[in-house]
């Protein structure tokens, strides 16, 4: 039942105050968060890449309040892209986007988000890589990939994530599914009303294999955004069913989650990238990752007991 009250915790200004203050919280969300800076995350990105992962990176910023602010999540991710291009990682560093973060919750947030993130996925082409678009809560789903539709047209490899838990996903999925397209399946990390997601873990789990199942049957570049074992192992057969060759799908996994898990499917030959979030704006993706798995929260506070 812990997970339910961290999502909501995640909202919370008052928690986040007491979170960011709290002298050992720094050293945990190390774990999970790159760094603050451009120039500390660049230097993961290198590391990583070294030992034979690709990496996406999301600048956080979520919870933005007016259209300046939107702006400069833009211009925080041009300079990412330029640094990406100087470093010449754009064939093993992609970046993923959270339209919230473009004004997309804001007036006209639809219009203001596309008009955003466009020169970003314009950058992201001539520094050799492409963008993925977050997907949120339910209610930005239309939005998120309608504007998905539209970069598609200029920009065919830019990308979306699909979240299991969501019932009208299936559907989704079969859209998405055509040549070209690339979508990350995750199971869903938002608190969401039994009237639009599944609420039992078992029925999430069911529901991101069905997905699976088509998007690894489809024409498209299907990303396996899970740290499940059993999910794992069931996208590593329906490849194999499939006769899909490495390069053509990936295992996606979070930064500072499951690191052993990430080397041996490099080493057994497979596609693995690593989802790399870093700026100031850490607290509601850390909080997220705490409510998704008990064994997150257990590192947590032992942590903060060790160093107590």
């Amino acid at each position: 039942m812990l997970g339910p009250v961290l999502l909501a915790a995640s909202r919370s200004d008052a928690i986040r105050r007491i979170v960011s203050a709290a002298p050992l919280t720094r050293p945990v969300v190390d774990r999970f968060i790159a760094g603050e800076a451009l120039e500390e995350s660049m230097a993961v990105v290198r590391a990583l890449t070294e030992r034979g992962l690709e990496v996406t990176l999301d600048h956080l910023g979520e919870d933005i309040t007016d259209a300046s602010e939107a702006l400069r999540t833009r211009d925080a991710y041009l300079a990412l892209a330029e640094a990406l291009k100087t470093m010449g990682l754009g064939a093993r560093a992609e970046m993923s986007v959270k339209l919230s973060a473009f004004g997309q919750a804001l007036p006209g947030g639809h219009d203001l988000a596309l008009a955003n993130v466009t020169p970003v996925v314009e950058a992201a082409t001539e520094a050799g890589t492409t963008v993925t678009l977050d997907m949120e809560d339910h209610t930005t789903v239309d939005s998120t990939l309608a504007i998905l539709a539209e970069l598609r047209e200029r920009f065919p490899r830019t990308g979306a994530v699909l979240q299991s838990y969501l019932f009208r996903t299936e559907e989704d999925c079969h859209r998405l599914a055509g040549e070209g397209s690339r979508v990350r399946l995750v199971k869903g990390a938002y608190k969401e009303p039994a009237s639009v997601a599944f609420q039992d873990k078992r029925e999430v789990d069911l529901a991101y294999v069905r997905c699976l199942k088509i998007l690894m049957a489809g024409k498209g570049y299907p990303m396996i955004g899970s740290h499940d074992p059993r999910m794992v192992a069931i996208a590593q057969e329906l490849a194999r069913r499939g006769e899909r060759k490495p390069d053509e799908y990936e295992f996606q996994m979070l930064y500072g989650i499951r690191e052993a898990e990430q080397q041996r499917l490099v080493a057994d030959g497979h596609r693995m990238r690593v989802y790399i979030p870093y700026g100031t704006d850490w607290y509601g993706y850390f909080m997220r990752r705490l409510a998704e798995r008990p064994a997150n929260l257990t590192f947590f506070l032992r942590s903060l007991a060790t160093r107590g």
